[in-house]
């Protein structure tokens, strides 16, 4: 079976670089959704507190019969539980509701600014990370500016920076940032949430490789060095989303995608919160 490659962490660990989404998804299908994901190879699965799936997430992943230590499960903490105590009982709720012995890796959901209270929720995911709960731990949607904070009054660097990111933003000085810290970036909303498909440059790609357009710009995500994370209810798009590890993009692909820049995004900007 294929298999997703594995990145490695800042911290010794290693993370699938191709996961399964669960955004959206309703709790009553997640379980069999995930369950689907794991037999057809995926070995990554990234939920939220917000999502209100993580029951059916924790039971997709025991349904699997897998090994615990096969599956890489991520959650988040949600921006009106941030805060250092605030944060600790969120996590405990969520570990509940997942029902596994640990989570692999922890999210700050968004960094709030209008809050201010980031700095103290990393300090409790630093706790949890400390006590073993938590694998590893990290940040989404965080700029530059944002991470510089975590960085000079934190104890440990995020391993982990999931912001938005497709062909229309590709996050270029978030990503070197991150690569420049050993934070590795992870994608989500990697489709455009749907816009890759009828794109005249991705269609005439597809179209040369013999694949969808979601498998091109899935594909690049993956040559970028990119965590990815597509999300789809549907178990054909599931399989087909991973179905990308038999083709490779060239230099011409790869400068006909970057054409597609223009720094639209289909969610909030982080700064906004």
């Amino acid at each position: 079976m294929t298999s997703s490659p594995l990145l490695p962490l800042n911290d010794g660990r290693s993370i699938p670089q191709l996961g399964l989404g669960v955004y959206k998804v309703p709790d009553a299908d997640a379980a069999e959704l995930v369950r689907l994901a794991l037999e057809a190879g995926y070995r990554h699965v990234d939920t939220a507190t917000l999502y209100h799936n993580e029951r059916g997430v924790g039971e997709g992943v025991r349904a699997s019969g897998l090994p615990r230590e096969d599956v890489f499960v991520t959650t988040k903490v949600w921006n009106d539980d941030q805060g250092y105590d605030a944060t600790l009982r969120a996590f405990d709720e969520s570990a509940k509701k997942l029902d596994l012995d640990y989570v692999d890796l922890y999210l700050i959901h968004w960094p709030v600014p209008s809050k201010d209270r980031y700095v103290d929720t990393w300090k409790a995911l630093e706790r949890l990370q400390s006590e073993g709960r938590v694998r590893s731990i990290g940040v989404s949607n965080f700029k530059e500016h944002h991470l510089e904070r975590i960085l000079a009054e934190g104890e440990v660097v995020p391993a982990v920076n999931q912001v938005e990111l497709h062909p229309w933003l590709p996050q270029r000085a978030v990503r070197e940032f991150d690569a420049a810290h050993g934070i590795l970036t992870e994608a989500w909303s990697p489709l455009a949430r749907g816009r890759v498909l009828g794109n005249p440059t991705l269609d005439a790609l597809a179209e040369k490789h013999g694949k969808t357009p979601a498998q091109i710009v899935l594909r690049w995500h993956l040559e970028l060095g990119n965590v990815v994370i597509p999300k789809s209810v549907k178990p054909e798009r599931v399989r087909e989303n991973f179905d990308v590890f038999d083709f490779a993009l060239d230099t011409d692909d790869l400068a006909a995608i970057a054409h597609l820049e223009s720094g639209e995004r289909t969610g909030m900007d982080p700064d906004a919160g």
